[in-house]
């Protein structure tokens, strides 16, 4: 007889986009002729930057030689990506990253869940709520969350950090030991963001309690405000307590090519059961390089043309239009009365749903009466009861046509 692994039993339904997927599927069986727009999933629709796009060219019929062919490559990434991401990305804003400390992945999604594989099963970890699911699906699967409490709909061995319009979406510091902490900023599905002062906090809470935060800042490219800090790593002794986690799938439309990358100091420790120092990145190496092949020559090449001069522009060109997106959300809906957050400094807009509705209605009305999905808070976690996630990825034109149809309805 083949036992299974018992900790995934304690998964709660499906995933939240499968679920999202099943629900629009059957209403377009009932409606094949509802004009559906989508802006749930946080999935770009502009096409790659130009200058990709003509390294990956470049690349491939480098590929087709047998003087220029690329088979296995290094698992951390090529130096020629690396060093452009550590001059672009982090010595331009004053912060020393080295080239063994970077690790290139096929996505943000990946490494946040597959982190937790280095850390011990005992762990306590923290997550915001509303969170990114895969921070707690992954542990779940672990062994690390416990029991689903269905009073609470939370899991028993899990600190959940509440984030609500009390609090402006920025949660306390844990109320009990804990040793990982998982934060998000700019913060999916909230879009809001922290301040240095607001983000040193927490570096010297991790400092003093000796525990170790996970920084996913995929949407870090979105930030329109100068004082918000884009790298936790500009907050000072972030290096000895924080991995970062950083995507190009957002930034430059890599959702397809997959390519992210996560920072992992030297000086960062963790301790063994004895109470011992290790070196994170040391660990992280070896469950790198043990798991994962690389990302393909081709993708790295293009990833590596967004900082050319011409990379960086249509970037910026891609960004800008996203975020303008983001504006006629956020305004179209405060136009007629509803409360907002987000959609400032990263392309998602927390819609707090009218009346008191909870999410899984409104985002069955917004399907069924405006053909527009969303994506319900509750879905995030139980903070998120009440809310609905809108993303700014879509096109202009259905970004607008989108707003016109929230903004008939009788709310």
């Amino acid at each position: 007889m083949t036992q299974m692994n018992q900790n995934y039993l304690e998964l709660q339904g499906s995933y939240l986009f499968s679920e999202i997927a099943k629900r629009r599927t059957k209403f377009v069986q009932e409606n094949p002729n509802a004009d559906i727009i989508s802006l749930g999933i946080g999935d770009v629709t502009r096409g790659l930057p130009a200058a990709v796009v003509q390294a990956m060219h470049a690349a491939v019929d480098e590929m087709a030689q047998p003087g220029t062919f690329r088979g296995y490559g290094p698992e951390q990434g090529y130096d020629f990506l690396v060093q452009a991401i550590i001059e672009n990305d982090y010595k331009s804003r004053g912060v020393d990253i080295q080239l063994n400390e970077v690790f290139l992945s096929d996505g943000s999604k990946c490494d946040v869940g597959n982190i937790q594989e280095i850390f011990s099963q005992d762990a306590v970890i923290a997550v915001q709520d509303p969170v990114y699911p895969v921070y707690v699906d992954t542990n779940v699967m672990a062994g690390r969350s416990g029991k689903f409490n269905r009073e609470t709909n939370r899991y028993d061995n899990i600190e959940y950090l509440e984030c609500n319009a009390d609090n402006n979406f920025k949660p306390a510091l844990p109320k009990r030991k804990v040793d990982i902490i998982y934060l998000c900023y700019p913060n999916n599905p909230t879009g809001m963001t922290l301040s240095k002062e607001e983000l040193k906090v927490w570096v010297d809470y991790a400092k003093a309690n000796k525990c170790i935060i996970l920084f996913d800042s995929a949407y870090e490219a979105f930030i329109q405000e100068a004082d918000v800090p884009r790298s936790i790593y500009e907050i000072e002794g972030a290096k000895e307590v924080a991995i970062e986690f950083r995507s190009f799938s957002k930034t430059a439309g890599f959702t397809g090519m997959r390519c992210a990358y996560t920072v992992v100091p030297r000086e960062l420790k963790g301790y063994d059961k004895d109470g011992n120092e290790l070196l994170v990145n040391d660990l992280w190496n070896r469950r790198h390089t043990t798991k994962f092949n690389g990302v393909s020559y081709v993708t790295q090449r293009g990833a590596a043309a967004i900082y050319t001069p011409e990379g960086k522009e249509q970037v910026k060109s891609i960004i800008d239009y996203y975020m303008t997106n983001a504006s006629i959300i956020r305004e179209g809906l405060k136009s007629i009365g509803l409360q907002v957050y987000g959609g400032v400094n990263a392309p998602y807009i927390w819609l707090q749903t009218p009346n008191g509705v909870d999410s899984w209605s409104f985002f069955d009305r917004l399907l069924s009466e405006a053909n527009i999905v969303g994506t319900p808070g509750v879905g995030f976690g139980q903070s998120g009861q009440g809310y609905l996630r809108l993303t700014a990825f879509g096109s202009r034109e259905n970004t607008e046509r989108a707003v016109e149809r929230i903004q008939k309805l009788k709310l």
